[in-house]
């Protein structure tokens, strides 16, 4: 008993360990958001333009442009709370897999979208949210361990209202982004391990 009440502890010490390693990097990407956001507001958010516009050829551009683009300030900044945590949550599992996962969210999320989605810009993080949301939640349950579990919990006790997302309640909210975000997030845990099989991602685990 004595020892699994250490190995819970050493596990959990060494969780928070490398959210304080990793807090530089997830501090630096939302900045770099806010950068963005700030050049956009500049230019009378004319960066928008590059936005998810369903089965329009040029709308293509914004399956990786639109995580990055904003409506407004606190667009933005109601986007960058849960980002700032679940990001630090998924980056527990390497960057390798952050990157794969992030990468995955963004291609089913945007394409599906813009195949799926209604005939305005669909702009905002909110979808890649949905997406690390789901695979944190998806993860607790096929492999459960102290970690992935107590990350669960806190997905579940903290952003549970995010399942309201999936919703159409506000016309102004891109409920398809954050469908298929959150299917993203389901493709990407299954798909990861293969991904991380790849020439690419397998250079990445000698940073």
């Amino acid at each position: 008993m004595d020892s699994f009440f250490s190995d819970v502890v050493y596990q959990f010490d060494f969780s928070i360990s490398l959210i304080k390693q990793n807090m530089l990097f997830v501090l630096t990407l939302i900045a770099g958001l806010y950068m963005i956001h700030f050049v956009n507001f500049l230019l009378d958010y004319r960066l928008n333009i590059l936005g998810i516009y369903p089965r329009h050829i040029m709308g293509l551009f914004g399956i990786f442009f639109s995580p990055f683009l904003h409506g407004n300030f606190n667009h933005l900044f109601f986007n960058s709370i849960p980002l700032f945590i679940l990001l630090s949550f998924v980056l527990l599992y390497g960057l390798p897999t952050f990157l794969s996962v992030t990468l995955t969210i963004m291609v089913v999320g945007g394409l599906g979208t813009w195949l799926f989605g209604r005939k305005a810009l669909h702009i905002g993080a909110s979808g890649v949210i949905m997406g690390y949301w789901s695979y944190l939640l998806l993860n607790a349950y096929q492999q459960p361990s102290i970690v992935s579990i107590a990350l669960g919990v806190v997905c579940v006790y903290y952003f549970g209202s995010l399942i309201l997302n999936l919703l159409p309640l506000e016309a102004r909210s891109s409920f398809e982004a954050h469908i298929f975000g959150f299917l993203g997030g389901i493709a990407a845990y299954f798909t990861t391990p293969y991904l991380l099989n790849g020439v690419f991602f397998q250079g990445l685990n000698w940073l």
